[in-house]
């Protein structure tokens, strides 16, 4: 019987296939994915309809799980004054990298449009690694940023400290969010790194119930509902079902959500994930956290990969949180 079936979905769909993904006898997959992967940049490169260079560079995170940082760096004299943004990347914590094609590109041209110095976490996938994995390498991302301030010249050199924001794409909202949690709860020094503000670009959270916008969008081309469950079955720990902590972070308000610094929440109406992504606002301001809610234009999820439009209304939306020039009007709204 096709769980799928009744919501007129295809018997035929397989997520697996649609992700490019084969399972191996040792619990591991394989990735077939055609996205490519980017070089960095050292030496700089041009972007489309930017005046503003970028230059890039890889650096280590933590050895031991082998996991880095690729670092992107706007063409500007040394000032002390730019933003530092952490970045993590989406994939529904299974798929890509920080060198991925289209994840460098829009590393890079945030860089040069904010602009800021941008550090994009390549951390650790499941299934190989499970959550809270990806959460861990966020903790090492912090610290490493700590060290950073002193001994990166890209980051010592340029960056204002008091001026760190986290920020995510779908599973990487998701990770920016956990991270700003485990930083409250275990009362982690970064000084002087000072956290200003998270960024959750279309967050991917997840529920055994299924929403109204998971429903009217359950055959999308990006984020199934049988393309969701999977990566949920294959990221949460074992013998987990959709409604963990980590997935469904509504059903439970954790008690450090209060002490959140001020965030950005962009939703797009035709993503699945939309009425998720509600829930998450209005949980943020029932706890009186501040927050920029951008809900409700048009696209799907992901489309800032696809469209440049798109991608530059996202930096707008970026730049002006980071700059504090967000349009009072999206304050605590949705």
């Amino acid at each position: 019987m096709d769980p799928y079936k009744e919501l007129g979905l295809s018997e035929s769909k397989d997520p697996f296939k649609a992700l490019g993904l084969t399972v191996n006898q040792d619990g591991t997959i394989s990735r077939s994915s055609i996205v490519p992967l980017s070089p960095a940049f050292p030496d700089g490169e041009s972007l489309p309809g930017a005046t503003t260079a970028v230059s890039s560079t890889d650096v280590p995170l933590n050895p031991s799980h082998d996991t880095t940082v690729r670092l992107f760096l706007p063409s500007l004299p040394p000032s002390k004054s730019l933003p530092l943004i952490i970045y993590f990347h989406g994939g529904g914590f299974v798929l890509f990298h920080a060198a991925s094609a289209p994840m460098h590109a829009s590393c890079a041209h945030l860089a040069a449009s904010l602009p800021a110095v941008v550090a994009s976490v390549n951390y650790r996938l499941a299934p190989e690694h499970r959550l809270p994995a990806a959460f861990d390498d966020a903790r090492d991302a912090l610290l490493w940023a700590q060290s950073a301030v002193s001994s990166e010249p890209w980051v010592g050199d340029f960056v204002d400290p008091t001026k760190l924001f986290l920020m995510g794409s779908s599973a990487g909202g998701n990770i920016c969010y956990h991270a700003a949690l485990d930083l409250i709860s275990t009362r982690l020094d970064i000084s002087p790194l000072r956290l200003s503000g998270l960024i959750l670009n279309q967050p991917y959270f997840g529920g055994i119930d299924r929403t109204a916008s998971e429903l009217a969008f359950a055959d999308d081309k990006v984020v199934s509902l049988p393309v969701t469950d999977l990566l949920w079955e294959l990221a949460l720990p074992l013998g987990s079902n959709r409604d963990h902590e980590y997935s469904n972070v509504v059903a439970k308000e954790a008690k450090e959500v209060k002490f959140l610094p001020p965030c950005l929440v962009r939703g797009l109406n035709e993503d699945p994930l939309f009425d998720r992504q509600k829930l998450f606002v209005e949980m943020l301001i029932r706890a009186g956290v501040t927050v920029v809610a951008k809900m409700g234009s048009s696209g799907h999820h992901g489309v800032e990969y696809l469209n440049p439009e798109k991608a530059a209304e996202m930096a707008t939306d970026v730049k002006n949180f980071v700059y504090g020039e967000a349009e009072l009007s999206s304050l605590n709204k949705i």
